[in-house]
């Protein structure tokens, strides 16, 4: 399968350590991720709220740049950005709106584009338990992880086709074939303030720590996300989503691919857990701990070994 991959602005810039992550799992996985070519921003939140069309025509331009390199299925890491492309070749389909937009690009788009899916499902769909299993070096056994998709990732259900619009579980599926115990989160699909973190820092602060909050009283060791701006307002603005709730914090937040990764046996520093702001040490600690026990495990005679 030829897959185009749209890598979205923010993984050029504030989730690179999101890029870095992505790409290093994918290449274990042997899943071969082809960059479109001269791929342009996606509109993200704003452009659609101004105009419509050219929102559409933003996203159209890439789907018709996968369709001419005849990729079988474009893939992207950002919630954000599936939920604008699919959004667009769902109303590329009336005809008046579709010529509304070829108005706006250089050359009307292709007639049909290539189906568009999220990285983590590619994954999934490409990929079982056993499989992803297979690859683990170093076991996830011992830590508690929450899941945390945002709100865009399953909505609206009809359209992201995510399963269960409030409790999707693939992050689990795969982590937990990673090793972690994934605990129950019952915030995993609720809003963290999206882009509202500048304009609205208050609302934004009461929100994100509301899921902090939640995910240490139920002892979770981090949470792992797979949105940049999930991501973004649970680390970075940690400080602020404390005096939102006034409680203190000290949760790491990881990408899903990150924590993959140092299952796979990476090290932090392929992964980009230097830009993380709430430090992720500990978790590799114990991660190298579990393997260095499995090790000791593996060489010890074998009436020792229960």
């Amino acid at each position: 399968m030829r897959l185009a991959y749209y890598p979205g602005c923010s993984a050029k810039g504030s989730s690179a350590d999101y890029e870095m992550s992505t790409q290093a799992v994918c290449g274990a996985l042997g899943m071969r991720l082809e960059e479109l070519p001269d791929w342009n921003c996606c509109g993200s939140t704003p452009a659609h709220a101004v105009d419509t069309e050219l929102s559409a025509a933003l996203c159209v331009r890439n789907l018709d740049i996968a369709a001419r390199t005849q990729a079988d299925m474009v893939v992207t890491p950002c919630p954000s950005c599936l939920s604008n492309l699919r959004h667009a070749a769902k109303r590329m389909e009336k005809p008046e709106f579709r010529a509304r937009v070829n108005e706006l690009l250089d050359n009307p788009a292709a007639e049909s584009f290539p189906p568009v899916t999220s990285v983590m499902q590619g994954i999934a769909q490409m990929y079982d338990a056993k499989a992803i299993a297979s690859h683990v070096k170093r076991s996830l056994r011992g830590l508690r992880l929450v899941a945390y998709y945002g709100c865009l990732m399953s909505r609206p259900a009809e359209l992201m086709q995510f399963g269960d619009p409030e409790n999707p579980t693939l992050m689990e599926e795969l982590l937990g074939a990673c090793g972690a115990e994934m605990l129950d989160f019952p915030l995993k699909t609720e809003c963290c303030g999206a882009s509202f973190g500048i304009p609205e820092r208050p609302m934004t602060a009461q929100l994100s720590g509301r899921i902090l909050e939640v995910a240490t009283n139920m002892g979770a060791d981090a949470i792992v996300v797979a949105c940049p701006l999930c991501q973004m307002n649970l680390d970075l603005r940690q400080k602020q989503a404390m005096k939102g709730v006034d409680r203190y914090f000290h949760m790491p937040v990881l990408y899903y691919t990150q924590m993959m990764g140092l299952a796979f046996g990476m090290l932090p520093s392929e992964l980009g857990l230097d830009k993380l702001v709430v430090s992720a040490n500990a978790l590799v600690e114990r991660i190298l701990d579990t393997q260095r026990e499995d090790a000791q495990k593996a060489q010890a005679p074998e009436g020792d070994k229960a």
